[in-house]
């Protein structure tokens, strides 16, 4: 079998994802770290098992993707619509989905722990075996599943983060005789 390099597994996928998966079937420890996807359409792209760590995929449109056991990791989806797309398994410690539209996806046994969840819809999608949603940045904007598809113990009004901490507000110095 051919060995390509990233940009040419970039080419590859875009142009013919079904070729790519065949070629990915005999592969192991596929390195598709930092490749910028951006702007792209990708549908039916088996990914699951490679590594996309610190990769872009913002303002992309992909459907049927499969992020299966995927190393996610500080990846980049602002924007993008993903839709009916797998993340069993995933880690998507650190991923940026920020105004991204993520419909219809699982995320079976995905790990959520800082994934940036800010404005994102994720309208029927199915996080209730995700790992670690509760450490997930969100905020007011966020849109969620239905509470059946959401963890038990998991409450979408908590949005307030460490980060959104504020100083309380310090009363104005008087002089004397000023109330």
């Amino acid at each position: 079998m051919l060995d390509y390099t990233k940009d040419e597994l970039l080419s590859l996928i875009e142009r013919t994802p079904e070729q790519f998966n065949e070629w990915k079937k005999d592969k192991e420890d596929i390195d598709l770290s930092e490749v910028d996807f951006s702007n792209i359409v990708l549908k039916d792209v088996d990914f699951s098992g490679v590594d996309l760590n610190s990769s872009s995929f913002a303002d992309s449109d992909l459907s049927l993707v499969n992020f299966a056991d995927t190393d996610l990791t500080s990846v980049d989806f602002t924007r993008a619509s993903v839709v009916e797309c797998d993340f069993t398994d995933a880690l998507l410690t650190g991923a940026d989905c920020s105004y991204a539209q993520m419909t219809y996806c699982t995320f079976t046994g995905a790990d959520m722990a800082g994934c940036i969840l800010a404005e994102t819809d994720l309208s029927n999608s199915d996080l209730s075996a995700s790992e670690n949603l509760s450490s997930a940045r969100y905020d007011n904007d966020t849109q969620w599943p239905d509470s059946d598809m959401l963890p038990e113990d998991f409450d979408s009004a908590c949005a307030d983060d460490l980060s959104a901490l504020k100083d309380e507000e310090e009363a104005p110095i008087m002089s004397d005789g000023e109330y």
